[in-house]
């Protein structure tokens, strides 16, 4: 065990575990919205099921520990290269190119946790906490929440702009959990590089199909408005 905490190869197998935990969390997720665009009670019905209940908390707690340990391993990773590499950074003997979403994983991390704070704020904070310490203001009725945010342009830019980071950092961070994991060689090289790219788009286009939808509904309805 001592490996996985002091050598790099462990850092990145604790990365590629915790990040692999977080996008199957993300399909879950992506997956739930889409049920809201086809019912609100159906999608009401899983956010009671998913409320202050013992197994949502324990998840809960559980997906904050992953993520915290992807943050900061993460983190711990992008000092140990830049200090490795010095002042000649990402370049290389053999003038490899690197994609820019590798050389950019950790300000994509960074700009989907300020995204992440966001949706807390916007559901998490309304709904589960609020729940959690009986406030009279928790809001049982997750499609209301939702539909009524998407009515302010702002959110809805937001919410596409932190799709597009996410959209990024998935296509290589897939692609990197899969190599660490032991899949690349050079028959899987390609596979898995495709595969990521077709995660990241189902996770990001599925997520992004609830601001697009209820934006235009609130268009046609003429109740859209910029804040």
């Amino acid at each position: 065990m001592y490996w996985l905490f002091n050598s790099s190869i462990g850092r990145k197998f604790i990365m590629s575990i915790t990040g692999t935990c977080l996008v199957l969390f993300l399909l879950f997720h992506m997956t739930m919205n889409l049920v809201l665009v086809f019912s609100t009670e159906a999608y009401d019905m899983i956010c009671e099921f998913l409320g202050a209940n013992w197994y949502a908390v324990v998840a809960t707690l559980a997906l904050a520990g992953g993520f915290a340990i992807h943050i900061l391993y993460g983190t711990w990773l992008t000092l140990q290269n830049k200090w490795a590499r010095g002042a000649e950074g990402y370049s290389s003997g053999n003038k490899t190119p690197t994609e820019w979403a590798a050389k950019n994983m950790y300000v994509l991390g960074l700009l989907i946790f300020l995204g992440l704070v966001v949706h807390l704020c916007n559901f998490w904070y309304k709904m589960q906490f609020a729940e959690l310490i009986h406030s009279p203001d928790a809001i049982a009725a997750g499609s209301g929440l939702v539909i009524e945010l998407f009515s302010k342009g702002i959110y809805v830019v937001i919410y596409l702009a932190w799709l597009w980071t996410l959209w990024f950092h998935l296509t290589h961070g897939v692609w990197s959990a899969f190599q660490t994991l032991g899949w690349n060689n050079k028959t899987w090289y390609k596979r898995v590089h495709f595969i990521a790219y077709i995660v990241a788009t189902i996770i990001a286009l599925g997520f992004a199909v609830c601001p697009i939808y209820f934006s235009a509904v609130h268009l046609c309805n003429g109740t859209m408005t910029l804040f």
